[in-house]
This record gives C-alpha cells, sequence and structure tokens, in this order.
C-alpha cells in the first residue's frame, strides 16, 4: 500500500520538485500540496494523508504556530519537517512540539526517501548532519537544567514590544517593518523561549528578564 504524502511548502517549484522526484520510486503517492497554513489546515479538515512533508515557513505562517494543531487534532498524522534552516535550535523545538522528523532539503533523493520510511515505520529521524549537534544541544540542556535563549538586538526589541502589548501591525509600524518580518522574529521568539502561546511567552520573558 502506499504511503499517502502532502506537502505543504511556500515554493511551487520545491513542490514540483519533490512531486518529480519521488514519482521515480514506488510506495509513494502524492495526494495534496499546499502553499500556506490556512490551506493546510482546511485541506486536512477534508481528508489527511498519512504524511506531511513540511517546511517551516510557509506563505503566512511558521510551522511552530501549525503543529501543535495537528499534533492535538490528528495524531495519527506523520509530520516530517523539510527545510533550509540548519539550526539545532529548530530542530530541537520542531521535535518538542511533536514533529516526528528533521531533514534538510540539501539532502539528496535517497535520503528522504529514507526519512519518509523511517517516519512511517513509527521512529524518529534526524539529519544526518545535525545528529551530533542534537545529542551536543540536548545533553547541555539537561546538564543545566534550562537554558537563558540568546536573542538577537531585533528580536529583543520586537519581544519587549510584545510584552508592552503591542499588536503585530502596532509592531510592524513602529519599527518600520513589514507584518511577515515581525511574525518571522516572533515565531523565532517563540522557537527559541519554547513557549507555545503568548501567554507563555510573556510569562518566559518577564521570569527570565529578557523584557527588560
Amino acid at each position: 500500500m502506499d504511503i499517502r504524502i502532502a506537502i505543504a511548502d511556500d515554493h511551487p517549484m520545491i513542490i514540483s520538485g519533490i512531486q518529480n522526484m519521488l514519482a521515480g520510486y514506488e510506495g509513494f503517492r502524492i495526494v495534496a500540496s499546499y502553499g500556506s497554513s490556512s490551506d493546510l489546515l482546511k485541506g486536512l479538515e477534508s481528508s489527511q494523508p498519512d504524511l506531511l512533508l513540511l517546511d517551516i515557513h510557509l506563505s503566512d505562517k511558521t510551522a511552530d504556530l501549525v503543529v501543535p494543531v495537528m499534533v492535538k487534532k490528528y495524531p495519527a498524522l506523520k509530520i516530517l519537517v523539510l527545510t533550509n534552516l540548519n539550526s539545532v535550535l529548530y530542530l530541537h523545538n520542531m521535535f518538542r512540539l511533536g514533529v516526528h522528523g528533521y531533514i534538510l532539503k540539501t539532502a539528496d533523493p535517497e535520503t528522504l526517501v529514507q526519512a519518509i520510511k523511517t517516519v512511517w515505520e513509527g521512529k524518529t529521524y534526524t539529519d544526518e548532519t545535525m545528529r551530533e549537534k542534537l545529542e551536543q544541544f540536548s545533553s547541555r540542556v539537561k546538564k543545566e537544567g534550562s537554558l537563558k535563549p540568546s536573542l538577537t538586538l531585533r528580536e529583543q526589541e520586537i519581544l519587549k514590544l510584545t510584552v508592552e502589548g503591542l499588536t503585530i501591525q502596532e509592531i510592524a509600524d513602529k519599527l518600520f517593518i513589514g507584518l511577515r518580518t515581525v511574525e518571522y522574529y516572533r515565531s523565532n521568539i517563540f522557537l527559541k523561549l519554547e513557549v507555545k502561546n503568548m501567554a507563555g511567552l510573556i510569562k518566559k520573558a518577564l521570569e527570565l528578564g529578557l523584557a527588560e
């Protein structure tokens, strides 16, 4: 029986490339593709694939805001992150949120196929170029108990304004940047602070003294 796969990526060329690549292998069937989180969630309401190839940055939201919804609503869905982000912080937090695998877009076709099969079998998969980094990071977190995240100056600025109660639009206007830029930075902050919602973000920021 074929593994039914859906792809969520905001670049049509990436989706087309994955479709063409997997067409050369037996046992896989692409059943849907989405460019935004809203289309993805709407599509899942009517039909769920066996496995989802998910990019971290979609056209309207980032994966950290979508994964918790899917994990809660569709617990049987296998999620394999396919991204350009070679960051152990993203890797660690994506697994924390409930994904089953993380692979870079630089991987060769055979490696992607193996990752899909591994996740489909109920195991977790980590891109081989990041496994040692993840082990070191996890060991450090376990040893130190908790890590005070390192935020960039822009992230600190946006975090402070968020804690002060400004909306995304107000932050964008104040800093003269776009809405998607604010969402991108705020998504990074969510990942670094390891929180899932605004209440948790504000609480963690105040506890760590990051919004002063």
